[in-house]
């Protein structure tokens, strides 16, 4: 891992965001819904919401709909999405990986803490990818209530 991996482009938030937007879209087995929709449905900005299922859109998990009936639908089935290709699309960076790189200094000691450092945060960046290639979107879905839908 280099250190520039750390310096995610999006905030940890918007990786949470676009997963819950794709189990409502494979839980509701709808053909299109509002990003309006998604946003309310999440208590979240609709602003936020159109950037995050953008991304989602332009890595191929949703494709668009415009005009009155318009909207976002999975393309792809939950059963392939998996967890780790949602966090790849969004290159999430972590806040402990920011804490520590912004704890080293430019010394001698900093410098050699920063290389420590950095090989811990990819064992870390690799151990949560494990664990992420394990779920896909259909997995959370089944683990969701019917009632919460």
């Amino acid at each position: 891992m280099t250190l520039d991996k750390c310096s995610g482009n999006y905030h940890p938030k918007w990786f949470g965001l676009a997963v819950q937007a794709l189990i409502i879209l494979a839980k509701e087995n709808i053909q299109t819904c509002p990003s309006v929709e998604i946003a309310n449905y999440l208590q979240s900005e609709a602003t936020l919401m159109r950037r995050v299922l953008a991304i989602l859109a332009r890595e191929g998990f949703l494709e668009t709909r415009e005009g009155r009936d318009g909207g976002y639908r999975l393309k792809k089935a939950p059963e392939s999405i998996n967890l780790v290709d949602v966090y790849s699309a969004f290159q999430v960076s972590s806040p402990l990986c920011f804490g520590i790189k912004d704890s080293t200094g430019t010394h001698t000691f900093g410098i050699e803490m920063k290389e420590v450092f950095s090989d811990i945060t990819a064992e870390m960046d690799q151990s949560l990818r494990e664990v992420l290639s394990r779920y896909t979107i259909a997995d959370l879905v089944r683990r969701m209530s019917p009632k919460t839908f």
